[in-house]
Protein backbone atom coordinates (compact mmCIF):
# COMPACT_ATOMS: atom_id res chain seq x y z
CA UNK A 1 0.00 0.00 0.00
CA UNK A 2 2.30 2.76 -1.39
CA UNK A 3 1.62 6.48 -1.26
CA UNK A 4 -0.77 7.60 -3.83
CA UNK A 5 -1.85 10.73 -5.11
CA UNK A 6 -5.16 12.86 -4.69
CA UNK A 7 -7.55 14.70 -6.57
CA UNK A 8 -6.47 17.93 -4.82
CA UNK A 9 -2.58 17.49 -5.95
CA UNK A 10 -1.50 16.02 -2.04
CA UNK A 11 -0.96 12.34 -1.15
CA UNK A 12 -2.11 10.17 1.37
CA UNK A 13 -0.94 6.83 2.88
CA UNK A 14 -3.08 3.90 0.44
CA UNK A 15 -6.65 3.30 0.04
CA UNK A 16 -8.03 5.02 3.16
CA UNK A 17 -5.38 7.42 4.42
CA UNK A 18 -5.87 10.85 4.47
CA UNK A 19 -4.87 13.63 1.50
CA UNK A 20 -2.55 15.87 3.99
CA UNK A 21 0.86 14.85 2.28
CA UNK A 22 2.84 17.61 0.28
CA UNK A 23 5.08 15.28 -1.76
CA UNK A 24 5.35 11.48 -2.00
CA UNK A 25 8.85 11.87 0.21
CA UNK A 26 6.80 13.45 2.81
CA UNK A 27 4.24 10.39 3.01
CA UNK A 28 7.16 7.70 3.08
CA UNK A 29 8.98 9.76 5.47
CA UNK A 30 6.22 9.65 8.24
CA UNK A 31 5.41 5.80 7.09
CA UNK A 32 8.89 4.14 6.82
CA UNK A 33 8.20 2.41 9.26
CA UNK A 34 5.82 -0.18 7.09
CA UNK A 35 8.52 0.53 4.44
CA UNK A 36 11.16 -0.99 6.60
CA UNK A 37 8.89 -4.57 6.55
CA UNK A 38 8.80 -4.54 3.16
CA UNK A 39 12.26 -6.19 1.85
CA UNK A 40 11.91 -8.90 -0.49
CA UNK A 41 13.80 -7.01 -3.55
CA UNK A 42 12.43 -9.30 -7.51
CA UNK A 43 14.31 -9.24 -10.38
CA UNK A 44 11.28 -9.45 -13.42
CA UNK A 45 12.80 -11.41 -16.45
CA UNK A 46 10.72 -12.09 -20.05
CA UNK A 47 9.86 -15.69 -20.10
CA UNK A 48 11.29 -17.31 -23.42
CA UNK A 49 8.50 -18.97 -24.59
CA UNK A 50 5.67 -16.20 -24.01
CA UNK A 51 7.42 -12.97 -25.34
CA UNK A 52 4.86 -11.84 -27.24
CA UNK A 53 3.25 -10.85 -24.39
CA UNK A 54 6.12 -9.33 -22.81
CA UNK A 55 4.60 -6.09 -23.32
CA UNK A 56 0.70 -6.38 -24.68
CA UNK A 57 0.08 -2.63 -24.21
CA UNK A 58 0.86 0.54 -22.45
CA UNK A 59 -1.77 2.18 -20.31
CA UNK A 60 -2.83 5.94 -19.16
CA UNK A 61 -2.84 6.42 -15.88
CA UNK A 62 -3.61 8.70 -12.91
CA UNK A 63 -0.26 7.41 -11.10
CA UNK A 64 1.96 5.84 -13.06
CA UNK A 65 4.26 2.90 -11.20
CA UNK A 66 7.65 4.66 -12.32
CA UNK A 67 6.62 7.52 -10.55
CA UNK A 68 7.62 9.97 -13.27
CA UNK A 69 4.50 11.96 -15.09
CA UNK A 70 4.72 12.65 -19.12
CA UNK A 71 4.84 15.82 -20.56
CA UNK A 72 2.75 16.52 -23.11
CA UNK A 73 2.68 19.40 -26.37
CA UNK A 74 -0.41 21.40 -25.73
CA UNK A 75 -1.07 25.50 -25.87
CA UNK A 76 -2.87 26.05 -22.32
CA UNK A 77 0.10 23.91 -20.51
CA UNK A 78 3.06 24.14 -22.42
CA UNK A 79 5.84 22.53 -20.43
CA UNK A 80 8.19 22.22 -22.99
CA UNK A 81 10.83 24.65 -23.06
CA UNK A 82 12.32 24.12 -26.50
CA UNK A 83 9.39 25.24 -28.64
CA UNK A 84 5.94 25.71 -28.63
CA UNK A 85 3.76 23.38 -30.07
CA UNK A 86 0.49 23.07 -31.65
CA UNK A 87 -2.10 21.32 -29.05
CA UNK A 88 -3.94 19.69 -32.75
CA UNK A 89 -0.37 17.64 -32.54
CA UNK A 90 -1.79 16.07 -29.61
CA UNK A 91 1.66 14.57 -28.64
CA UNK A 92 2.91 12.76 -25.38
CA UNK A 93 6.21 11.94 -24.52
CA UNK A 94 7.25 9.47 -21.11
CA UNK A 95 9.46 7.25 -19.93
CA UNK A 96 7.29 3.45 -20.05
CA UNK A 97 10.32 1.73 -17.94
CA UNK A 98 13.72 2.60 -16.16
CA UNK A 99 16.33 0.21 -15.65
CA UNK A 100 16.89 -0.99 -11.99
CA UNK A 101 13.43 1.49 -10.32
CA UNK A 102 12.14 0.05 -7.74
CA UNK A 103 8.73 -0.50 -8.27
CA UNK A 104 6.18 -1.27 -5.13
CA UNK A 105 3.82 -4.78 -5.49
CA UNK A 106 0.85 -6.02 -2.88
CA UNK A 107 0.33 -9.91 -3.52
CA UNK A 108 -3.14 -9.98 -1.60
CA UNK A 109 -2.47 -13.77 -2.03
CA UNK A 110 -0.09 -13.93 0.86
CA UNK A 111 -1.06 -10.38 2.23
CA UNK A 112 2.45 -9.36 1.53
CA UNK A 113 4.30 -6.27 0.06
CA UNK A 114 7.43 -6.30 -2.54
CA UNK A 115 9.20 -4.12 -4.98
CA UNK A 116 9.96 -5.60 -8.29
CA UNK A 117 12.66 -4.30 -11.04
CA UNK A 118 13.95 -4.16 -14.25
CA UNK A 119 17.69 -5.14 -15.83
CA UNK A 120 18.87 -2.82 -18.70
CA UNK A 121 18.79 -6.16 -20.78
CA UNK A 122 15.65 -6.54 -19.63
CA UNK A 123 14.29 -3.23 -20.88
CA UNK A 124 15.94 -3.13 -24.23
CA UNK A 125 14.60 -6.55 -24.85
CA UNK A 126 10.95 -5.61 -23.75
CA UNK A 127 10.95 -2.27 -26.23
CA UNK A 128 12.95 -4.66 -28.95
CA UNK A 129 9.77 -6.77 -28.03
CA UNK A 130 6.96 -4.42 -27.91
CA UNK A 131 7.54 -3.80 -31.14
CA UNK A 132 7.79 -6.69 -32.96
CA UNK A 133 4.57 -8.07 -31.96
CA UNK A 134 2.98 -4.95 -33.29
CA UNK A 135 1.72 -3.38 -29.65
CA UNK A 136 2.60 -0.05 -30.71
CA UNK A 137 -1.56 0.51 -31.49
CA UNK A 138 -2.65 -0.84 -27.92
CA UNK A 139 -3.28 0.97 -25.14
CA UNK A 140 -5.65 1.07 -21.82
CA UNK A 141 -7.22 3.31 -19.49
CA UNK A 142 -6.08 2.60 -16.00
CA UNK A 143 -5.49 -1.03 -16.36
CA UNK A 144 -8.51 -1.60 -17.37
CA UNK A 145 -10.31 -0.65 -20.54
CA UNK A 146 -9.09 -1.19 -24.01
CA UNK A 147 -8.90 2.42 -26.00
CA UNK A 148 -8.33 3.46 -29.40
CA UNK A 149 -7.25 6.96 -30.63
CA UNK A 150 -3.60 6.09 -28.66
CA UNK A 151 -0.23 5.41 -31.08
CA UNK A 152 2.87 4.83 -30.20
CA UNK A 153 4.69 7.14 -33.37
CA UNK A 154 8.52 6.78 -31.21
CA UNK A 155 10.52 4.32 -29.41
CA UNK A 156 14.00 5.09 -28.05
CA UNK A 157 16.20 3.93 -25.48
CA UNK A 158 18.32 6.79 -23.56
CA UNK A 159 22.16 5.78 -24.30
CA UNK A 160 23.74 8.86 -23.42
CA UNK A 161 24.18 12.65 -22.00
CA UNK A 162 22.87 14.05 -24.85
CA UNK A 163 19.54 11.83 -25.84
CA UNK A 164 16.63 14.20 -26.91
CA UNK A 165 14.69 13.05 -23.74
CA UNK A 166 16.42 16.00 -21.56
CA UNK A 167 14.93 18.51 -24.30
CA UNK A 168 11.77 17.31 -22.52
CA UNK A 169 13.23 17.94 -18.69
CA UNK A 170 13.94 14.40 -18.07
CA UNK A 171 17.19 13.74 -16.07
CA UNK A 172 17.02 9.43 -16.29
CA UNK A 173 19.77 6.87 -16.36
CA UNK A 174 21.26 5.96 -19.26
CA UNK A 175 18.96 2.27 -20.43
CA UNK A 176 15.97 4.11 -20.13
CA UNK A 177 13.23 3.36 -22.48
CA UNK A 178 11.09 6.61 -23.87
CA UNK A 179 8.19 6.68 -25.92
CA UNK A 180 6.10 9.52 -27.77
CA UNK A 181 2.46 8.73 -28.12
CA UNK A 182 0.11 10.34 -30.20
CA UNK A 183 -3.39 10.56 -28.62
CA UNK A 184 -6.45 11.28 -31.24
CA UNK A 185 -8.94 10.12 -28.54
CA UNK A 186 -10.76 13.16 -27.45
CA UNK A 187 -11.59 12.07 -24.35
CA UNK A 188 -8.31 10.99 -23.59
CA UNK A 189 -6.62 13.91 -24.59
CA UNK A 190 -9.13 15.69 -22.35
CA UNK A 191 -8.20 14.31 -19.14
CA UNK A 192 -4.36 14.75 -20.04
CA UNK A 193 -4.76 18.53 -20.76
CA UNK A 194 -6.84 18.94 -17.17
CA UNK A 195 -4.38 16.48 -15.57
CA UNK A 196 -6.78 13.61 -14.71
CA UNK A 197 -3.98 11.27 -16.03
CA UNK A 198 0.11 11.85 -15.08
CA UNK A 199 1.65 9.35 -16.75
CA UNK A 200 2.07 5.89 -18.19
CA UNK A 201 2.30 1.91 -16.87
CA UNK A 202 2.96 -0.48 -18.87
CA UNK A 203 1.16 -4.32 -19.31
CA UNK A 204 2.57 -7.57 -20.32
CA UNK A 205 3.85 -10.69 -18.85
CA UNK A 206 7.05 -10.83 -16.47
CA UNK A 207 8.37 -13.86 -14.70
CA UNK A 208 10.64 -13.91 -11.36
CA UNK A 209 14.15 -14.08 -12.84
CA UNK A 210 14.84 -16.71 -9.22
CA UNK A 211 11.89 -18.82 -9.60
CA UNK A 212 13.25 -19.08 -13.61
CA UNK A 213 16.17 -20.18 -12.86
CA UNK A 214 14.89 -22.99 -10.37
CA UNK A 215 12.56 -24.41 -13.15
CA UNK A 216 15.15 -24.40 -15.82
CA UNK A 217 16.45 -28.27 -16.62
CA UNK A 218 19.70 -28.73 -16.00
CA UNK A 219 22.16 -28.93 -18.81
CA UNK A 220 24.08 -32.23 -19.46
CA UNK A 221 27.73 -30.67 -18.20
CA UNK A 222 25.69 -29.65 -14.98
CA UNK A 223 24.18 -33.20 -14.95
CA UNK A 224 27.82 -34.64 -15.57
CA UNK A 225 29.15 -32.17 -12.41
CA UNK A 226 26.74 -33.32 -10.73
CA UNK A 227 27.48 -37.19 -10.95
CA UNK A 228 31.43 -36.88 -10.66
CA UNK A 229 30.62 -34.66 -7.18
CA UNK A 230 28.61 -37.22 -6.28
CA UNK A 231 31.05 -40.14 -7.30
CA UNK A 232 34.12 -38.63 -5.52
CA UNK A 233 31.99 -38.27 -2.04
CA UNK A 234 31.15 -41.71 -2.57
CA UNK A 235 34.75 -42.47 -3.21
CA UNK A 236 36.06 -40.97 0.38
CA UNK A 237 33.35 -42.80 2.26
Amino acid sequence: MPCEQCENGKYKWGKTGSCTYDTVAECEEANKDYYEKTTSIVELVISDDSQELAIDAISLVTSPAIEQDFVYFGKEKNNLTFAKVDEEKRMLVSPALIPNKQIFRHNPNTDSDYYVHFSPDTVRKASELYLKHNNHHKATYQHQDRVSGVLTVESWIKEGDMDKSKLYGYDLPNGTWFVKMKIENDELWNKIKDGELKGLSIEGYFTDKMEQMSEKAPTNEEILSALNEIIKQNQTK
